[in-house]
């Protein structure tokens, strides 16, 4: 007499099957989870506003480089030295003026020459504004300005600008790799004439009556 072995009635329903289980409700369950995650993570952490002069005009964006071309107009110039002490940065400036302008006592423009009495240093990570500094430089004697701020120790690339924000609303900008010893601050040379004007290519071009 042969026995017919009963179904396994536990192996046909559908919560026990592992095949179920993970295709058909883990694998999506998964993926809107992880949507949930990343369309919460988009809302808190949100792309951080340039920090430079830039406005707007209706929905265009413009970038004003008249403190840019008020600096190169000037000629001025500027040495930034940093010495690290304890956690904070003593940093020193020397603001310099063409010879010209000291020998006379004016600047290119007519007026008086003068030292602000304090100049405005913005520090600006390249990628994390959570590391961005402001801080004050007061004048000291001459063209000495002094002033300190607590920066990230972390190598990186920052972003720096030092302005007047007097009448002559003038700045310097420059781009390094911190911490670094000292920063050269230099007009923008994308203002001078010289280098704006295409070089004279008359004499290079092909003549007309050359056959190839």
């Amino acid at each position: 007499m042969k026995i017919t072995p009963k179904p396994n009635k536990q192996a046909n329903i559908w919560y026990k099957n592992y095949m179920v289980l993970i295709f058909v409700i883990g694998l999506p369950v998964l993926v809107v989870v992880v949507c949930i995650f990343f369309i919460i993570y988009s809302i808190k952490i949100q792309d951080s506003t340039v920090r430079d002069d830039w406005y707007m005009d209706g929905k265009t964006l413009y970038q004003d480089a008249s403190r840019d071309k008020l600096s190169h107009d000037l000629g001025i110039s500027g040495i930034m030295r940093l010495t690290q002490e304890d956690q904070m940065t003593r940093v020193r400036f020397e603001l310099n003026y063409p010879a010209q302008s000291l020998a006379t006592q004016t600047f290119s423009d007519g007026t008086p020459l003068t030292y602000p009495k304090s100049l405005s240093v913005r520090i600006s990570h390249a990628t994390d504004n959570d590391k961005d500094r402001d801080f004050i430089m007061t004048h000291q004697t001459d063209n000495s300005y002094a002033g300190e701020v607590k920066l990230d120790p972390t190598p990186a690339k920052y972003y720096l600008q030092v302005s007047n924000d007097d009448d002559k609303n003038w700045r310097l900008v420059q781009h390094e790799n911190l911490p670094k010893q000292n920063i050269a601050f230099v007009p923008l040379a994308s203002f001078d004439e010289e280098r704006s004007a295409l070089p004279d290519q008359r004499d290079r071009r092909p003549s007309a009556d050359k056959s190839f």
